[in-house]
């Protein structure tokens, strides 16, 4: 298949760019993944879907892609949950982890290439700290190990940090991470030294202690992908005080960029309001079931509005989004009634299905004018008129259409 001109928005440049693989034989993909400390939440699931459907999308493109995907189980927060739950980090993650894989199995997203424990890649973060420190990037005080932003040239270009603002007098920041969408101008953490009072610590050729989470995906990452990687993603909150360490960290030892291209899903908002506890609504998949709705219905909600636009969740929006889900659904049903022979896939139809598809899907992942392109069409198909060839090659487009989008047919 020839591969369509996709263009994405990359953060990095801050501008729409024709997508071209780092390697052209496959392509390397790196998702931030959950934080296991708690259960997902709808909001996290629409980043991993939009995720999802990229790869899907670049598959069905003709790309051959391997997905790569953090599973954060050490943290502050990680440890002080499981204090508070008088539970051990261990079970307290591995329960969460266990409920996050059969979700995403029920939202038929793709399971990754590699789903890696932060737990798993600790001689890696070790091996990363070491070198930075050699390197004379990262420094020990009082214990701990810090990242001079300052020693790596361009420090913040991923979020286009203004370092005019740095302070003159030195700061530390010790916290894996910190309440608030604001910048933390100052040497962050990356190995917190052993303390009597610690459970959870591994000793290491550099000492006791444990890695931060902003030098884990760079372990897991140096643990999978030997080379650039050619899309990073995760969700827009992580543009503060996450991916710009992560990439001064790894970009500090190795000779080449971490990513070509960088793509950030924006939030999910319910009833206008940014999901908090302290709100009381935080939605997860179980409230939406017990509401009446499939997991498509979920799916489909979560990636209809476009990635980069802030989504916000109703029960009229979810409803809206469902029934129409529904219309279409029932317009192929009546269509597959009369599929019985060869599929005819030279039509009219046929050609501007996929057309309209491919169009809005490389406009920077367009589901929306994607998916109303192909709804309209098939609003004008009049089926009674339809072959059964012109009706085979319909469903059978339509199938490989919702390779993509994975909400059409079961």
């Amino acid at each position: 298949m020839k591969k369509p001109k996709l263009r994405l928005f990359n953060t990095l440049s801050k501008k729409i760019e024709i997508f071209q693989p780092a390697n052209r034989e496959v392509v390397n993909i790196f998702t931030c993944g959950p934080s296991v400390y708690q259960r997902s939440h709808i909001g996290n699931f629409r980043t991993f879907l939009f995720e999802d459907t990229l790869v899907r999308y670049l598959q069905y493109s003709g790309y051959t892609v391997k997905r790569g995907m953090n599973l954060t189980d050490i943290e502050d927060k990680a440890i002080e949950e499981a204090e508070r739950k008088k539970k051990s980090v261990k079970r307290l993650t591995e329960e969460n982890i266990k409920q996050f894989i059969r979700k995403i199995g029920l939202l038929n997203i793709k399971l990754p290439d590699y789903l890696i424990r932060a737990s798993e890649c600790i001689n890696e973060a070790v091996d990363i700290i070491e070198n930075l420190l050699n390197r004379g990037i990262a420094y020990w005080f009082e214990g701990n190990v810090y990242f001079d932003p300052l020693k790596f040239y361009g420090f913040g270009k991923l979020y286009g940090l203004d370092m005019s603002r740095w302070p003159a007098k030195k700061k530390r920041f010790h916290k894996d991470t910190y309440p608030g969408i604001r910048w933390n101008l100052g040497d962050f953490i990356l190995w917190r030294g052993y303390e009597k009072k610690d459970k959870v610590f591994w000793d290491t050729k550099i000492g006791k202690g444990r890695p931060s989470w902003n030098v884990q995906d760079p372990g897991i990452i140096s643990k999978c992908f030997e080379e650039t990687l050619s899309i990073y993603c995760g969700g827009i909150d992580n543009l503060f005080r996450h991916h710009d360490y992560t990439l001064a960290i790894l970009e500090s030892v190795r000779p080449y960029p971490m990513a070509k291209f960088w793509l950030h899903c924006n939030n999910l908002y319910v009833n206008g309001q940014k999901m908090s506890k302290s709100k009381g609504n935080i939605y997860y998949t179980d409230t939406l079931i017990k509401q009446g709705y499939s997991y498509s219905d979920i799916r489909f909600f979560l990636i209809y509005a476009h990635y980069r636009e802030r989504l916000n969740y109703s029960d009229r929006a979810i409803r809206a989004a469902a029934d129409k889900l529904r219309r279409l659904k029932n317009s192929l049903r009546e269509i597959e009634k009369k599929a019985n022979r060869k599929p005819d896939l030279a039509g009219k139809i046929i050609r501007n299905l996929k057309k309209t598809f491919t169009e809005k899907m490389d406009n920077d992942m367009d589901v929306r004018g994607a998916f109303d392109g192909l709804y309209d069409i098939l609003a004008r198909v009049n089926v009674r008129e339809l072959r059964p060839a012109e009706a085979s090659g319909i469903i059978k487009t339509m199938k490989e259409i919702d390779g993509s989008f994975k909400v059409f047919f079961k």
